[in-house]
């Protein structure tokens, strides 16, 4: 029943007001401040137009759009409140007041995210506008250049936009960990799978050919920093051919290349060795390998199919893990075309599995140590006891087996788990790895002891992940770490110019409102589960098997990583943004298209 105008206004009212109070509570602002009458103002008129805007859309009338964007605003609204939420209420002793405060915190936190959220839904969800203004309706006899060659100009493109980056921190960024892997690369140290080996042995094959045509280490070594600039720059252009072959307007996909070529820390990443760089090149392969696969089962698809899962599964520890976390998925949903995908899917698995274990035990690679992986658990426990907990003298024992426990609280930091696991490794970890069981039991128990104390950990450990307030600085790192290895930063431009525009672009990141969004792990987070409930609003459920290697890999991030915020971490989700925006208002074809990436720029890269 459609409820009367004066029932109508009376609501936004409401809506409005609890609006307010939570986004002065946010801004901390006082009551008095002039603020609060424009937040008023402004979310009674948006409420408003709100409320007229879904009216003209009757799909947005159905139950499900509204269950979708209701879970999403209820899951935001805890998330962020669970890190915030403690601000509202610092100055209150009372208990009743500050529920009372949080309630109407959550209340008009709900509300906002509701309704804009259905706002997006209504733009999102409008197949036939979006069609009108993203997708080409009519082919032209005759297209430009640009049109005809847009993979291999955002290649070109990005290359360009990156080269001054190439050219200053020449011969690449090295930070601790590329010089680890450096040291491995000339012998210096035993292999080591703490960072892949078969990102180093990427680095090693362009660092010796690089020697075939120089004595210099620096020289060399830049071999590797142009071909990972060469393969990120692919991994666009392959990106922007898939784009092309669902008819995206080439003005789409130019703003999609500005986007790689022109915000700083792709570029820096580019010329970053690390290797988080190329895997994130890797997921957005795959992921666009999966979309093509709407127009057949080609040769040239199943291939970059077989080889960038191969490198998911080999350049991070997590994406392995990850993958096969998506592999009954991508088993099941593809079972009408088991020929193909089953195969290939056992080629991966099996190439990877002989790779990790035979081959590498083989040649002695060292694997990481049992810590690496128990970094939240570890922080969790240490929390406990820092927060002077009651604990048995059984479990005292326990922990004081392994560690010093009169290092714990002195050590302990809630963010940056690399304290406590260093302390694990100074003490007697061979003594956690033969006791597995008996710390998995202390562990739970301390969990049903000190729920609490485990959930702040946990909070502390990964919200620069999902939180969209997160301060980090993205991309700083420069030159070449100290090292006696013939490597140093030897830049081939230089001056105050030179310096102060790369400091200047990194720093607009923290400056600019809307472009700072950009610079967000928290926001990317939640642009992918907006897409994820978008594909449920447009009944268009398929589309999820595209946002799944994504979710995946980001829940391995969730319950291992061992910094709170570390932007590299999820720079896949970054690098991959621009795949989720278009592939959420993409309209999935009903019967198999007759245009194919591979009949689209052949001459492309």
């Amino acid at each position: 029943m459609k409820a009367s105008p004066k029932f109508t206004l009376f609501l936004h009212t409401t809506e409005s007001f609890f609006t307010t109070w939570t986004l002065m509570k946010a801004s901390r602002l006082e009551p008095g401040n002039i603020l609060t009458g424009v937040f008023f103002l402004l979310s009674f008129f948006l409420y408003r137009r709100i409320h007229y805007r879904l009216g003209e859309k009757p799909f947005m009338q159905a139950p499900s759009v509204k269950r979708c964007a209701s879970v999403i605003s209820v899951l935001f609204t805890l998330l962020y409140m669970a890190v915030d939420g403690h601000h509202y209420i610092a100055l209150l002793t009372s208990r009743l007041y500050q529920s009372i405060i949080l309630a109407a915190v959550f209340l008009g936190f709900y509300i906002l995210f509701y309704q804009l959220i259905m706002l997006l839904f209504s733009y999102s969800g409008d197949k036939e506008t979006l069609h009108k203004y993203l997708f080409v309706t009519e082919e032209k006899e005759q297209q430009g250049f640009l049109e005809r060659h847009s993979g291999a100009v955002s290649f070109f493109l990005c290359l360009l936009c990156w080269l001054p980056y190439f050219l200053y921190q020449y011969p690449g960024i090295m930070t601790p960990d590329s010089i680890n892997q450096f040291e491995q690369v000339l012998g210096e140290i035993p292999y080591s799978n703490h960072h892949p080996l078969a990102h180093t042995m990427v680095i090693k094959l362009f660092y010796h050919f690089g020697l075939l045509f120089t004595d210099s280490r620096v020289i060399a070594i830049s071999f590797y920093t142009f071909f990972q600039m060469c393969f990120m720059a692919f991994s666009v252009s392959y990106l922007i051919n898939t784009l092309k072959a669902f008819r995206f307007r080439p003005l789409v996909l130019f703003i999609i290349t500005l986007f790689y070529a022109l915000v700083p820390y792709h570029a820096v990443f580019s010329v970053t060795i690390w290797k988080d760089i190329m895997f994130a090149g890797s997921v957005l392969l795959f992921t666009c390998s999966l979309l093509r696969f709407l127009h057949g089962m080609q040769l040239k698809t199943i291939l970059m199919f077989i080889i960038s899962g191969i490198m998911i599964c080999l350049f991070r520890s997590n994406g392995w893990y990850g993958f096969l976390l998506c592999t009954p998925f991508l088993l099941y949903y593809y079972r009408k075309k088991a020929k193909y995908i089953f195969p290939s899917m056992a080629f991966i698995l099996l190439t990877v599995i002989v790779t990790k274990y035979p081959v590498m035990n083989h040649v002695h690679v060292i694997q990481p140590d049992l810590i690496e992986s128990l970094s939240i658990p570890t922080q969790q426990i240490a929390a406990v006891i820092c927060n002077d907990r009651e604990l048995t003298q059984e479990q005292l024992s326990l922990i004081g087996n392994v560690v010093d426990l009169t290092y714990i609280k002195d050590l302990y930091n809630p963010t940056f788990a690399d304290n406590m696991k260093e302390l694990v490794r100074a003490g007697n970890q061979p003594y956690l790895a033969t006791h597995k069981k008996e710390f998995l039991k202390l562990w739970i128990e301390l969990g049903l002891a000190y729920p609490g104390d485990y959930l702040k950990a946990y909070i502390d450990q990964t919200y620069g992940y999902w939180y969209p307030d997160s301060f980090y600085l993205v991309a700083e790192a420069e030159g070449v770490s100290g090292t006696e290895l013939g490597v140093s930063h030897t830049p081939l431009i230089r001056g105050p110019l030179v310096v102060k525009g790369k400091e200047i672009s990194i720093k607009m990141g923290s400056m600019l409102p809307i472009y700072s969004l950009l610079w967000s792990m928290g926001v990317i987070f939640w642009i992918l589960i907006f897409c994820i409930g978008n594909a449920l609003v447009r009944k268009e459920k398929a589309k999820l098997i595209y946002y799944l290697p994504s979710l995946a890999l980001y829940l391995t991030v969730m319950i291992a990583t061992p910094v709170a915020t570390e932007f590299r971490y999820v720079y896949f989700m970054v690098f991959s943004l621009p795949f989720y925006l278009m592939t959420a208002v993409l309209e999935l074809p009903t019967a198999p298209l007759t245009r194919s990436p591979e009949d689209v720029d052949s001459s492309d890269c």
